[in-house]
């Protein structure tokens, strides 16, 4: 079509992919550019506007490399990374909810046997772990798979650390007969997304911060059974409510109880220094029971940009 204008414009658009030939891409394209030239129609866009736009996204570009995605942090920022990953793990009532997977999952973890101290020396108020892991159906999940890995006092990561010749704060643990598991670590602490990029600038321009609450990230595997990526929250942070990523959900937000230096301890011992304990139930989804399951689900447990926040080293 000639003489094109911003009446006419969006149904040329929409004839030249006419040939697609995959349907996914086909949809998947049509909508994008339906929904784009209505946006600017909506905003009544300007030439600047667009053109600053543009710029954002360039720069967005440039700060990303093999360490930090800044198009998935700013993917997360803007509540499209957790929708995506909601509407594809939508699972019957009763099941516990999936999250963000977060950038600091690391392959070959080392791996602890039940009771375990998988902090390994990281920074933080001690905290005892006791959980169970069963199905929808509330039998116990035996030898599932569960990997975790948090934050430590200071807000980062083992792998955040330069230095680090070890891991810290993470390991794999698999539940005993009873679907129980048990271990030792750290307490997790709030910390902020990096924010001195354009995202960064794009959260100060709308008035909003860059931090995450206090979570432990859980992954469990088992056969049978739909794999889950999640968090516990603590129900005293003060960002459950503004998580900068809106990875919370209600379901997931737990107390950790504190306790005395010379208290007992989940495993019957008396710690010399005050320390925190979190129970909390795991119940998995079995394989084919996912209602209105999606035709194309996202491959891989799902990803987040929290970036990664360079520590200084230890």
């Amino acid at each position: 079509m000639r003489n094109v204008d911003e009446n006419t414009i969006t149904a040329d658009a929409l004839s030249r992919i006419q040939g697609t030939a995959d349907p996914r891409l086909k949809r998947i394209m049509s909508s994008l550019i339906r929904h784009l030239h209505d946006f600017a129609r909506e905003v009544e866009l300007t030439e600047e506007e667009w053109w600053q736009g543009i710029k954002f996204l360039t720069d967005t570009g440039h700060i990303t490399d093999d360490k930090r995605q800044e198009f998935i942090l700013l993917s997360d920022t803007l509540g499209l990374s957790m929708l995506v990953i909601a509407q594809n793990n939508r699972k019957p009532k009763g099941c516990t909810e999936a999250t963000v997977f977060g950038p600091f999952h690391v392959e070959g973890a080392p791996q602890y046997s039940l009771g375990a101290d998988i902090a390994n020396g990281a920074q933080g108020e001690d905290c005892y772990v006791d959980t169970r892991v069963r199905g929808l159906n509330g039998e116990p999940v035996a030898g599932a798979m569960v990997e975790v890995w948090q934050s430590d006092a200071e807000g980062f990561y083992d792998v955040q650390y330069a230095d680090l010749k070890q891991h810290r704060a993470r390991g794999i643990l698999r539940t005993d007969e009873q679907g129980q598991l048990y271990f030792k670590s750290v307490l997790p602490t709030a910390y902020p997304i990096p924010d001195d990029g354009p995202v960064g600038r794009m959260l100060e321009a709308t008035g909003r911060h860059p931090w995450r609450p206090a979570h432990m990230h859980f992954m469990i595997s088992a056969p049978g059974y739909e794999r889950l990526v999640t968090h516990v929250f603590r129900d005293d942070d003060k960002y459950l409510d503004s998580d900068a990523v809106f990875g919370v959900r209600s379901s997931l937000i737990c107390h950790w109880d504190r306790h005395e230096a010379g208290g007992q301890t989940p495993d019957g011992r008396r710690n010399e220094r005050p320390f925190y304990s979190l129970k909390f139930e795991f119940v998995l989804n079995p394989l084919g029971q996912r209602p209105d399951a999606l035709l194309t689900p996202m491959p891989g447990p799902g990803h987040s940009a929290e970036v990664r926040r360079t520590a200084a080293p230890r």
